[in-house]
């Protein structure tokens, strides 16, 4: 055999070797990507965030009753005349308070049935109902509360007395969604590297992903049981959410 012949042979074995040391390779790399599969871990991610109010107004509100309309407008308009001088002592401008629409309430039944003891009485009630609303900016979110109480508290002492109540505006829940879901997915991670190292692995892949759903605790919204802690002030919510994340363990 001449030289020529040898070094086609031993190239041909080199070649030969070479591709089943590939074949075995990656025949190793499929069985242990495909046993891998089955090693995987699943964790929860929390996160919690606060939303402060945009923005905040106190409305006031009132109302008479009685059989004659007219004098029951009259009397309205002038207890709402006299609210808005009051409002503007303390600081309002007119342009700031907006004027709700008078509300008639006519009850055709000038009768109801009422319980006196163990028997049912007919009493008289009175046919018309004529209410007001007004509604004010808050000038400080943080201190609306404080200012309706007073304003109460003014009114009664004027003769003026009127329900109270502050509202609040807040942030779209997706304004501050992709963040809150961002952190969840971050404390995932972090519960399924500890869990990694205690079991002598490392944390793969993201396998597949659930979102939760997003709580919210505050003055309008409570879920008792998935909150951790209501916000005390009524400016501020507290939006939640946990992740479910599965991860592969390499």
């Amino acid at each position: 055999m001449d030289n020529k012949s040898i070094s086609k042979s031993i190239i041909l074995g080199v070649s030969l070797l070479l591709g089943l040391f590939l074949l075995g390779f990656f025949i190793f790399k499929g069985l242990k990507t495909f046993s891998d599969r089955d090693r995987v871990v699943t964790v929860k991610g929390l996160a919690e965030m606060n939303m402060t109010a945009t923005s905040a107004t106190i409305a006031l509100s009132f109302s008479f009753s009685g059989d004659d309309l007219q004098d029951r407008i009259k009397q309205t308009e002038n207890k709402k005349n006299a609210v808005i001088a009051y409002l503007t002592e303390i600081g309002y401008a007119k342009n700031d308070i907006i004027i709700g629409n008078v509300n008639v309430t006519d009850r055709e039944k000038y009768y109801a049935w009422q319980w006196r003891g163990n028997q049912q009485v007919k009493e008289k009630i009175d046919r018309y109902t004529v209410g007001q609303r007004l509604t004010i900016q808050s000038k400080d979110i943080e201190d609306t509360e404080n200012k309706a109480a007073q304003i109460k508290l003014d009114l009664i002492s004027k003769d003026l007395t009127s329900d109270v109540i502050t509202n609040y505006s807040f942030p779209e829940l997706n304004s501050i969604k992709p963040q809150l879901i961002a952190e969840s997915t971050k404390n995932a991670r972090i519960a399924g590297e500890q869990f990694a190292n205690d079991s002598q692995a490392k944390l793969g892949k993201i396998k597949t992903a659930s979102q939760g759903r997003i709580t919210i605790a505050g003055r309008y919204y409570y879920d008792e049981e998935e909150i951790t802690e209501k916000p005390k002030e009524p400016y501020i919510q507290k939006a939640r959410v946990v992740s479910t994340i599965v991860f592969f363990l390499e």
